[in-house]
């Protein structure tokens, strides 16, 4: 009898310091941000390596390193590059645990390996069509590309050996586009991962989700209710706090104003989405993230007009800074990093 009641006892004790530890959502009013200047570019891709070190990819061939407070700036000119091109034009970043990467946009479109001394390419594609969006990882070896349609579907590079090759997927293994249907390199995160899932978003015409459960082996699309129908409109940026749970947020880029049908969550991994925030802020948006240790329930969004905090999911929005941003990522539950015009940043939150 007394084994039972020390075991009781003992499975209380456990049961009110989980509960203790039961995660509660903040309230957030403002943030702090310490800038770092970069010169003459345009920082839309960030991703955090190892040791912590923050690397970015811009216009103008500019990437770099940030640690420590300490910045470092390179950049890759005609002459280095052995493209024929003056500057690539970097809108995607993704590292694997040994190697970092940049995708750019535009004809001749170079994958280069940046944290190589010199960088080199790893992909090229000459088209008068190509224009890739994003990149991403799903672990050290296996990664995934995609871009504007070259032919009736998405432009989709897989790679399977840690980025050294990649390889462009055929139609015949893609859902077809419509017409008018593309991307936006807005902030390198049109793309989201979780798993062995993926999920690549679009915009234009039609506003979809294109979704793979199996790193690129087999997919179907699925439509939303994001606006769409001008080239401008559309889904900009996706997140996936697991497999299931997601959002997508967007808009259209010449009326940043318009908060109507701009934000939608999803409950069963993208097969259908709902509209939340509808009517309020934030209007457009290019770059959403999740708060990591929070179960989902905080995210941060960014574009030029302002940085927006959400403490329920993303059905309601606070504005908590005023200072304009293409792209974010957020490290931990105190630590965020953002890319702009001629600008990188540190957020405390």
């Amino acid at each position: 009898m007394w084994i039972k009641t020390v075991v009781s006892a003992c499975l209380g004790v456990l049961l009110m310091l989980s509960c203790g530890r039961a995660y509660s959502p903040r309230t957030l009013r403002h943030v702090a941000l310490e800038t770092f200047a970069v010169d003459s570019t345009d920082i839309r891709a960030l991703t955090l390596h190892k040791d912590n070190t923050l690397w970015y990819a811009g216009s103008a061939g500019a990437y770099g390193t940030l640690r420590n407070g300490i910045l470092k700036q390179y950049r890759i000119t005609d002459s280095s590059n052995g493209s024929g091109t003056a500057y690539p034009h970097f809108r995607a970043i993704a590292p694997t645990d040994t190697a970092v990467f940049a995708l750019s946009i535009g004809t001749p479109a170079l994958l280069f390996r940046i944290d190589a001394t010199p960088p080199n390419v790893h992909y090229r594609e000459d088209h008068p069509k190509v224009f890739y969006d994003a990149m991403a990882f799903f672990d050290t070896k296996n990664g995934i590309a995609f871009g504007d349609p070259t032919a009736p579907c998405l432009s989709v590079l897989l790679t399977k050996n840690g980025g050294t090759t990649w390889d462009k997927l055929d139609c015949s293994a893609l859902p077809r586009v419509e017409e008018g249907e593309g991307a936006f390199a807005a902030s390198n995160t049109n793309i989201a991962i979780a798993g062995a899932h993926a999920w690549l978003v679009t915009g234009g015409k039609r506003a979809r989700v294109f979704h793979t459960p199996d790193k690129g082996k087999s997919w179907k699309v699925y439509t939303t209710p994001i606006v769409q129908g001008k080239p401008t409109t559309g889904i900009y940026s996706a997140a996936f706090y697991n497999k299931k749970h997601g959002i997508s947020m967007g808009g259209d880029y010449t009326d940043k104003a318009g908060n109507t049908a701009n934000k939608a969550v999803t409950v069963d991994g993208g097969k259908t989405w709902t509209l939340v925030a509808n009517g309020e802020a934030p209007g457009y948006i290019s770059c959403v993230q999740y708060v990591p240790g929070t179960k989902g329930k905080e995210l941060f969004a960014v574009s030029t007009e302002g940085i927006y905090f959400s403490n329920d999911r993303g059905h309601h929005w606070t504005q908590v800074s005023a200072k304009g941003f293409y792209t974010l990522r957020v490290s931990d539950r105190h630590t965020a990093w953002l890319g702009g015009r001629n600008t990188v940043a540190k957020m405390t939150f």
